[in-house]
């Protein structure tokens, strides 16, 4: 039988975790906007099932359709429809900068927190844009 004893079996103190998470990094702006990222993701799936009600019932005939744009019509709709554009830009916004960093661009540090900025200032703002341009053409 092998002897244990000596440093291979001495205890760790500090056993560091296998995976990095938000206990020991502190929040940034990239991190947030990833995560985000990720959530946007999820949300669009919920937004692609209200886009299929709105076809279906389309489809269905105007009794099914007056029952979704009565929805979509009400102050809860709006917001919904409102989150769902804007998480649609977010997401878009993100991707572009994840596929500008796969190809070896803005991974300096300025740079990074340029396309965070970018990604989290320009989704508000296409959603700005793509409200008002919908409420001054209805």
């Amino acid at each position: 039988m092998a002897d244990l004893s000596g440093p291979a079996a001495a205890p760790v103190r500090h056993q560091r975790p296998l995976s990095p998470h938000l206990g020991i990094y502190r929040p940034m702006l990239t991190m947030m906007m990833s995560i985000v990222h990720r959530i946007t993701g999820i949300a669009l799936y919920a937004g692609t099932l209200l886009l299929a009600w709105f076809l279906i019932a389309l489809a269905g005939g105007p009794g099914s359709f007056a029952t979704v744009a009565w929805f979509l019509d009400s102050i809860l709709g709006k917001l919904v429809l409102l989150g769902f554009t804007w998480a649609l830009f977010h997401h878009l916004l993100g991707g572009i900068r994840h596929f500008l960093w796969d190809a070896g661009w803005g991974m300096t540090h300025p740079e990074r927190e340029w396309l965070a900025q970018g990604t989290l200032i320009g989704g508000v703002a296409l959603t700005v844009i793509v409200w008002v341009a919908a409420f001054a053409l209805r």
